[in-house]
């Protein structure tokens, strides 16, 4: 395996010796980086806050970068909750950071933000990831995205101050389903995931196997975002006029949130609470595992976009009722990893 990091910002490079012995030591790849911070030392816990770039790499990975957002609470004296961001088909990473604007929100609240690149034959365009019936040239090619996830949890784990107890991943559309996929097949490690205009599995095709995650192996919390008018991943299910991939059959996001119910042990009626004139409708249901609940904002006259966003997805419009932003890193601090 190699990791390579480098700042965005001006920077100061360690020496390579220093690398090499820092990693030899736990038998980990060896890796450079360069720092903003002066103090900055391979696998410490201080840091100065700021966007800095990785490149990661495994066994059968191609190398693929990732932003990672620091905020200005990170001291390396408290252990920070890290997020986790897919970008949506045909994305990058710096594409849904400018999109989703999570970064002065994460700063708010405090939490390492994470913006790994998708795969594709074009460099860093259009990009995809595999979901496990979605979407290009991540399925087409099998690629294992839940590896490269978990690959990156440990990498972040083993070089910032991060709470293992506090990892969350959302995304948006193709991103989204593989936040669905990855916090069920990772859910030792995932606290809480926030899929947006996405569901959990499906269809290649009329007539192939239907394709959903395994039962996951702990209790994961839930709050998934989605918009009723969505034609990109048809809130009902079914083959999306617009979708990324032609021909592709989604799951409901009812079949996406009872997978969930059912995973998590859940009660299967919902308390039920309705904003913006009955815009916005928020069902959740409690009663789950380990502390765990499941969430489903619907968003009545959305379409396929990050609600709260000022940037479009694609052609629609993003609601202003809510901020997803907002509401995924208030869930996401009340719910953290508990052991059964």
């Amino acid at each position: 395996m190699h990791i390579m990091m480098k700042n965005l910002f001006p920077f100061l490079l360690l020496t390579l010796s220093l690398a090499a012995c820092r990693l030899a030591a736990v038998a980990q790849p060896t890796e450079t980086t360069q720092a903003a911070s002066p103090t900055f030392v391979l696998g410490a816990e201080t840091v100065a806050s700021g966007n800095y770039e990785l490149t990661l790499s495994g066994e059968d990975m191609e190398p693929r970068d990732v932003i990672v957002h620091i905020p200005p609470a990170y001291d390396g004296s408290l252990q920070l909750p890290l997020l986790i961001v897919l970008h949506g088909g045909a994305g990058n990473g710096e594409q849904i950071q400018r999109l989703a604007e999570l970064d002065a929100d994460a700063d708010e609240y405090g939490f390492v933000v994470a913006y790994p690149d998708g795969s594709g034959r074009l460099g860093e365009r259009l990009l995809t990831w595999n979901a496990g019936h979605c979407c290009g040239f991540a399925l087409t090619n099998q690629v294992d995205d839940v590896a490269f996830i978990d690959l990156l949890i440990d990498r972040l784990l083993e070089h910032y101050a991060i709470d293992p107890a506090r990892v969350y991943i959302t995304g948006i559309s193709n991103g989204g389903m593989l936040a669905y996929r990855a916090g069920a097949e990772l859910a030792h490690k995932v606290a809480a995931i926030a899929p947006i205009a996405a569901t959990i599995g499906g269809r290649v095709s009329e007539g192939e196997f239907e394709l959903v995650p395994g039962t996951p192996d702990a209790p994961v919390s839930v709050i998934a975002l989605h918009g009723l008018l969505d034609q990109h991943v048809l809130y009902a299910g079914g083959e999306a006029p617009e979708a990324l991939d032609a021909g592709r059959v989604d799951l409901s996001v009812e079949a996406s949130i009872a997978f969930w119910l059912n995973a998590n042990g859940c009660n299967l009626q919902p308390e039920t609470e309705t904003l913006a004139a009955g815009n916005i409708v928020i069902d959740t249901y409690g009663g789950c595992e380990a502390g765990t609940e499941v969430v489903l904002v619907t968003i009545v006259d959305g379409g396929h976009a990050w609600p709260g966003a000022r940037q479009r997805l694609v052609r629609d419009d993003p609601t202003r009722d809510i901020s997803a932003n907002e509401m995924m890193l208030e869930f996401f601090l009340a719910h953290p990893k508990v052991s059964n």
